[in-house]
């Protein structure tokens, strides 16, 4: 009887402490919402995306397994223009993903403005996987 007495206390404070981890996450802004969706200006890659492309190596496993397609990534720059996170929204697998997010982290923009400012924006960028 104390066993079952035992396993229901910690299910309780198990529970408990994923009930309140839930809801402190909840009320804290994410660092997501520090960057704008939209902004009169968005940021825009310095060289364009021929500067981008430039950059990227094709994954060995990639070009071995002939994959092509694309990566959908969101880019989070600050308002100096560099690349503070990038997440994957589409991805394509063999080291692309990596590769994308690692091209994207070393690229510069121009920062998006609101209202004249320099601000933090999130943009979304697709980058082409194409075996030549």
């Amino acid at each position: 009887m104390k066993t079952k007495q035992l396993l229901t206390y910690a299910y309780t404070i198990a529970l408990f402490i994923l009930l309140s981890t839930l809801a402190f996450s909840q009320n804290t802004p994410s660092e997501d919402a520090q960057y704008l969706a939209f902004a009169t200006q968005m940021p825009e890659l310095v060289g364009g995306m021929p500067d981008l492309v430039k950059k990227i190596k094709y994954p060995t496993v990639a070009k071995q397994t002939n994959l092509e397609g694309k990566v959908f990534a969101m880019a989070f720059v600050d308002e100096k223009g560099n690349v503070d996170k990038v997440k994957i929204i589409k991805g394509l697998g063999g080291g692309c993903d990596e590769e994308v997010e690692r091209v994207l982290t070393i690229s510069k923009f121009k920062p998006g403005q609101h209202e004249g400012k320099p601000v933090k924006v999130k943009t979304t960028i697709s980058v082409a996987f194409k075996i030549k």
